[in-house]
């Protein structure tokens, strides 16, 4: 990759993930992708008596520290921010913030979703929303909100990225493919469903009007100027705000029929569609239908990702068991083969604790004995992960019709070349992994069309493909041996 221009446009990314966050500068030019790290800070959620938070605040802090970063480097064309997806703030009549936002692995979502299926059916849901069902989905968060004395206060719902840019701006909205992962937007239409709203029992003003992708939201109001060092005229773009909608922007996919996995404390695994699949089928599986850049729909289905080893490993941190992450992974690949798998997306590993504990009482319920020693646990989980990215991709194909030839593995995860190698394994497929920053990269991205400097998302993707470091696995082995590992599980395969 050739040196870049000094003179070429810099966009700030902001990239907030469920454990950091970062402010990226991108520069892009002709044939020229370059991000840079401008800072990095900490997202430790808050465990309060009511419950789990988030600490929103230290989140904005660290923003302007990086947006004062990134002003320190020259100057920035343009901001675009986002987050993780389901969580928001609720504003009052003066445009205040009622209470700490609650974080999604909070215990009160269960008992609330609950409720609302009692009411409203799964089917109903479904058919307009096309959400895979999830306890944390932010309509099921919003019946349990409902109770508090806040809820009577609240004027004005922003999700997580869409606060942040009010913070900056003072500019009201809600951007797409976010608030496709709330359980009101019809995916048939792309629009806040008010008809289930209504049926919910929820007040239609709460909900900004929707923005698409590339699309101005504001410039920085006065004192985020004066305390970031960048231009009062800086406009804040609307990006692709929920990050898994930013990572598939920028897969680098120059084939036809490829699959991805967005690979992070989640794993995301599906397709890119031109139209939502809502059959019962469809929901039986449990697939989601969220928007992505220029109308498209993200075909997935959510799996318990890199969470389970990041778990296992604060758990080991907290024993005083050295964890060095490469120690780890040498340690799994001389583990024994299929040794023990588990289904990622068992409910018990949902919440924060002891992951160590909860893996072996999974597989106590399957009959399998517990690993031996650290590598092992990792083995297990990787391989795990690798049948879960099988499952899902094969079943998404299926019930979309669709023929696949390729994945592309993007996001952290794509760094560790265990996971996409029994990834390729696992499916029989080729596997392209990178970029790992593939969640910033579509962000920048997406500011960089809307400020005229390249077309759409062909283009884009081609861009990603031409400048960033990739790798590809071939698959090798008898797939057979991951068949009977899937069998254990009562997996269809």
């Amino acid at each position: 990759m050739s040196a870049t221009s000094r003179h070429d446009p810099v966009f700030a990314a902001v990239d907030l993930g469920a454990t950091s966050g970062r402010v990226i500068t991108g520069r892009v030019g002709p044939d020229e992708l370059v991000l840079t790290e401008a800072h990095r800070f900490a997202n430790t959620p808050v465990r309060l008596p009511d419950g789990l938070r988030w600490d929103v605040l230290a989140l904005f802090q660290g923003m302007l520290d990086g947006l004062g970063a990134a002003a320190r480097t020259g100057p920035v064309t343009s901001v675009g921010i986002d987050t993780w997806a389901v969580d928001y703030g609720l504003l009052d009549a003066e445009g205040s913030l009622l209470g700490v936002p609650f974080h999604y692995r909070d215990d009160r979502n269960a008992a609330a979703a609950e409720e609302v299926l009692a009411g409203i059916g799964a089917q109903e849901l479904y058919g307009v929303g096309g959400l895979q069902h999830l306890p944390f989905n932010t309509l099921f968060q919003l019946a349990a909100h409902r109770t508090t004395a806040q809820w009577p206060a609240a004027r004005t719902l922003l999700l997580m990225p869409d606060l942040l840019v009010y913070w900056l701006t003072g500019s009201v909205g809600a951007e797409v493919t976010n608030a496709s992962t709330t359980g009101l937007l019809d995916a048939r239409s792309g629009r806040w469903s008010e008809e289930l709203m209504e049926r919910l029992g929820l007040d239609r003003s709460l909900f900004p009007a929707l923005r698409e992708p590339g699309e101005r939201a504001g410039t920085l109001l006065p004192h985020v100027a004066g305390l970031t060092g960048l231009s009062a005229s800086t406009p804040v773009t609307t990006v692709a705000s929920h990050d898994t909608a930013s990572a598939v922007a920028a897969v680098p996919a120059t084939e036809p029929g490829f699959a991805y996995v967005s690979c992070g404390t989640w794993s995301l695994a599906g397709l890119e569609l031109d139209a939502p699949v809502l059959s019962e089928a469809s929901r039986a599986a449990n697939f989601t239908n969220e928007r992505g850049v220029d109308g498209t729909v993200r075909y997935l289905r959510n799996i318990m990702g890199m969470w389970l080893l990041e778990e296992c490993r604060r758990t080991w941190d907290r024993e005083g068991t050295p964890t060095s992450l490469a120690g780890l992974l040498a340690d799994a690949a001389r583990a024994r083969p299929f040794a023990a798998v588990i289904d990622p997306d068992d409910p018990g590993f949902l919440a924060p604790g002891d992951m160590p504990a909860r893996i072996d009482a999974a597989l106590a319920r399957t009959g399998q004995a517990a690993p031996d020693g650290p590598g092992g646990y990792v083995r297990c989980v990787l391989e795990s992960l690798a049948l879960a990215h099988r499952r899902t991709l094969r079943e998404a194909a299926e019930l979309a019709g669709c023929e696949l030839t390729w994945i592309h593995l993007v996001g952290g995860g794509s760094r560790n070349e265990l996971l996409c190698q029994w990834t390729a394994d696992a499916t029989g497929l080729p596997v392209t992994a990178g970029p790992a920053e593939a969640t910033a990269l579509g962000n920048v991205l997406v500011q960089a069309r809307a400020h005229g400097l390249i077309g759409g998302l062909w283009e884009m993707r081609q861009l990603v493909a031409r400048t960033q470091e990739l790798r590809h696995y071939s698959p090798r082995g008898d797939v057979r041996a991951w068949d009977r590992a899937a069998e254990r599980l009562d997996v269809r395969v």
